[in-house]
């Protein structure tokens, strides 16, 4: 193998550890030496290929993210002609298919990733603009078709996915038995929310 091989494939060892690791005792327990170990890397091309736990743990939660952006995009393409309400939750359908596949990944990408650090933060602020961008250029393209009322959507989107975050990590700490959620109930909640977000409002009448 060439070098860049070499060391692709360490940082995806190192990846699948945060994952496995990061999921279940959680980032702030996982030493980097736990992870080396866990990945069969050396604390050398740790620093060399990753350089800190902060830089993998960005590295893993982009990589579900990037996955998720994937199927939530095919959602779209799928569901081209049907109601907005129908697109934008099987989109979120599609992405929590990838983020909560199983409790660790739900864990690390929705609770292990808050709080984290400056830069941490910076990432999960420019993933909330990214996907809120998305579904406000969605709901823009509604409103031309008069599916929606067309508003500036900008804060609505924001507020929905900060409404998914919520749900999401509700799911990850759920641990009574009977008080388990589900995506299919999540995706059921975010359409009582765009359904009202997103619909046209009746006029209201003069008194």
């Amino acid at each position: 193998m060439s070098r860049q091989q070499r060391v692709a494939l360490r940082r995806s060892r190192l990846t699948d550890a945060a994952l496995e690791l990061f999921g279940t005792q959680g980032y702030s327990s996982t030493s980097i030496e736990r992870l080396c170990a866990t990945a069969n890397v050396s604390t050398r091309s740790f620093y060399e290929d990753i350089g800190s736990r902060e830089a993998l743990l960005i590295a893993l939660v982009d990589r579900l993210n990037t996955a998720a952006l994937q199927r939530l995009d095919e959602a779209l393409a799928r569901t081209g002609d049907q109601p907005l309400v129908v697109r934008v939750v099987e989109s979120f359908r599609a992405f929590l298919s990838v983020t909560c596949r199983d409790r660790k990944a739900a864990r690390v990408f929705f609770v292990e990733v808050v709080g984290v650090s400056p830069a941490v933060e910076e990432w999960r602020r420019g993933q909330r603009r990214s996907i809120s961008g998305l579904l406000t250029r969605e709901a823009q393209r509604a409103a031309e078709r008069g599916e929606a009322e067309s508003r500036s959507f900008h804060l609505f989107t924001l507020a929905l996915i900060g409404a998914v975050t919520s749900l999401a990590q509700e799911m990850v700490h759920a641990t009574v038995p009977g008080e388990a959620i589900s995506v299919d109930e999540i995706c059921d909640e975010i359409g009582y929310f765009i359904h009202s977000g997103f619909s046209v409002r009746p006029a209201v009448q003069p008194t």
